[in-house]
């Protein structure tokens, strides 16, 4: 029998990499006949996965991880008509049916089939319906026609892959951010967060042609990484305010729109820069956007967080300014990017070199057997989007 390997949660602050069971074309004892399975040539690390990792949320043991999936199609079921065996495909990380009233809206983040908990799923991520994550050697995709993305010619995308592996999940879901943010041509912008989702998401303002993208964070080597592709930066241990540092740059002391690309995590700004408090973000782009602006918030906030720092904290009750917000008249727009909205123009926008994706998150290729110290890497806070190569493609492609 053919063998696989994935990267498993094993308890916080532990990953190993694991044998685990090869992928059967099954949703329990029946056939899927709709989905396929996939050599996976890259898969990534996301913040969102270091949060379990931290023991952030109520993962169990032994989760195979892993929600960014790129590969190719070694066998599929029946009913899969319109992909064929050997085609390259990107998988939103979203899972959806494709038939549900959501889906059938665009709302393929809150697919109401594919998890008996709540509304919306996703491949190795706590809560969201126990499907097998992606951070392996293969894996299984349902519902495939309506899911996957197939790139239009294989050696071309795999001469890209670099950039097109983001398509599953950080550059639509900054991509998202921006757009539900209200960023267009001559904005001004905020984004909270120089992780992976925040750069991506800075890149996607610049496509969307913003003026002025201010990327605020508190690790220098993310700063620099946000510099090196335009943007102005806020180192967040100043100890002058949000609101005086982006006078400084601007001459006024807002912006027209503001992304949240940190989640429940965050910290307190300038004196409080090591403090946790959760709502210190939302609250900090409600007094930092104009009047009638908007709030995109694709960082993740939970319902369940065993480290919250109280009570409310561990369920998701944060102190949100919201007064302040009504007041202003902003739009806030929260939850999972509904990534197939977005990944085929953005694909385009790749392969014809309008988006350097993968070099304004400074992509870095490691093997799956390095996939633990990636996770330690990433959680010191480097500057880097590692993406995980299972089969060594990627190597030898560029």
């Amino acid at each position: 029998m053919a063998s696989n390997r994935g990267v498993a949660y094993v308890k916080p602050g532990v990953v190993e990499v694991q044998s685990i069971d090869f992928p059967k074309l099954a949703l329990g004892n029946r056939k899927c006949e709709h989905g396929v399975i996939l050599k996976i040539v890259s898969t990534n690390i996301c913040g969102s996965d270091q949060h379990m990792v931290r023991g952030r949320t109520t993962a169990p043991p032994n989760l195979i991880l892993g929600h960014e999936i790129t590969g190719e199609i070694i066998e599929k079921g029946r009913d899969v008509e319109f992909l064929e065996v050997g085609d390259l495909v990107s998988v939103p990380f979203n899972i959806a049916c494709g038939r549900c009233r959501n889906c059938k809206e665009g709302k393929t983040g809150i697919c109401l089939n594919v998890n008996p908990s709540r509304p919306g799923a996703a491949y190795g991520y706590v809560d969201m319906g126990g499907w097998v994550g992606g951070q392996a050697e293969y894996v299984m995709v349902p519902y495939a026609d309506f899911n996957l993305l197939k790139f239009p010619d294989k050696a071309q995308a795999m001469a890209k892959i670099k950039d097109l592996t983001l398509l599953s999940d950080i550059l639509p879901t900054g991509y998202h951010g921006a757009v539900t943010a209200g960023v267009t041509t001559g904005s001004t912008v905020y984004v909270a967060g120089a992780g992976p989702v925040g750069l991506a998401c800075a890149a996607a303002c610049h496509l969307l042609g913003a003026a002025c993208v201010i990327v605020g964070d508190m690790i220098p080597e993310r700063l620099a990484q946000a510099k090196s592709f335009g943007c102005e930066v806020i180192d967040l241990k100043n100890s002058a305010t949000l609101a005086e540092q982006i006078e400084q740059i601007l001459g006024v002391p807002e912006v027209d729109c503001a992304v949240d690309c940190v989640g429940f995590e965050a910290r307190g700004h300038g004196r409080d820069a090591k403090v946790e408090q959760p709502a210190a973000v939302l609250n900090a782009l409600m007094e930092v956007t104009r009047a009638g602006g908007g709030l995109g918030i694709p960082g993740l906030y939970v319902t369940g967080d065993p480290g919250g720092i109280d009570e409310n904290a561990k369920i998701g009750m944060l102190g949100i300014r919201i007064g302040l917000g009504w007041a202003k008249s902003h739009t806030f727009c929260t939850g999972q990017c509904p990534v197939m909205r977005y990944h085929r123009g953005l694909m385009q926008a790749i392969l014809y070199e309008k988006i350097q994706i993968a070099k304004a998150v400074n992509v870095t290729v490691i093997s799956l057997d390095d996939a633990p110290k990636g996770y330690q890497d990433f959680d010191k806070g480097a500057a880097r989007k590692f993406v995980l190569d299972p089969h060594h493609a990627i190597g030898q492609s560029t």
